[in-house]
């Protein structure tokens, strides 16, 4: 199956727009790794016309909370709807199986012994001081660690979570039964680019 990994960073956040809706949000940057080539990219809103061939031309696209999040803000900018692509959302299996959200920090910190290198709100502080590379790279770090976290579930069946009272490593179980493609999932050719 070839699938991508995304991440998206934006401009702004919802108490400067006044709304919690995500497509409200205006994107910095996007990152996207692809797994026919093995390469991650980053891609500002200039760009996107490179960007769109990688998520219609892909089986199944991967993020962490991208069904609410990612998913609405990018249909902002797309002249098709991404809804018609088959998404695998790992915050939304692991509330399936966990029945909380946890922070995509805290999963890749027990699973994969490592975190995240920043968080969101710094980054929103990085587009106002125009230090672009610095999203860029943070964003593809997110990517890498959710592309990491993704593998590492299809491959074992869980994911581990450090117990907040118990300091204890617990293991999530994550069915991923409907993550391959299926000759039903089409895939999309709607960009106007």
């Amino acid at each position: 199956m070839n699938y991508i990994v995304f991440d998206i960073e934006t401009r702004n956040i919802f108490q400067e727009v006044g709304s919690s809706n995500p497509a409200d949000l205006d994107i910095s940057v996007v990152s996207v790794y692809d797994s026919k080539t093995g390469v991650v990219q980053s891609f500002t809103v200039e760009e996107f016309s490179n960007m769109w061939p990688l998520f219609e031309n892909t089986d199944a696209m991967i993020g962490y909370n991208s069904n609410h999040f990612d998913i609405p803000l990018l249909n902002k900018y797309y002249a098709g709807d991404l809804n018609e692509i088959k998404s695998i959302d790992l915050m939304v299996d692991i509330k399936k199986s966990f029945g909380r959200r946890p922070k995509l920090d805290d999963i890749a910190a027990a699973t994969l012994g490592k975190g995240k290198i920043s968080h969101g709100l710094q980054a929103v502080e990085w587009w106002k001081t125009g230090e672009i590379d610095k999203i860029k790279k943070y964003c593809e770090e997110d990517v890498i660690i959710t592309k990491e976290v993704y593998e590492y579930a299809r491959d074992n069946g869980y994911l581990k979570l450090k117990d907040k009272l118990s300091n204890e490593i617990i293991k999530i179980p994550i069915d991923t039964s409907d993550w391959k493609a299926d000759e039903n999932d089409s895939k999309v050719t709607k960009s106007l680019f």
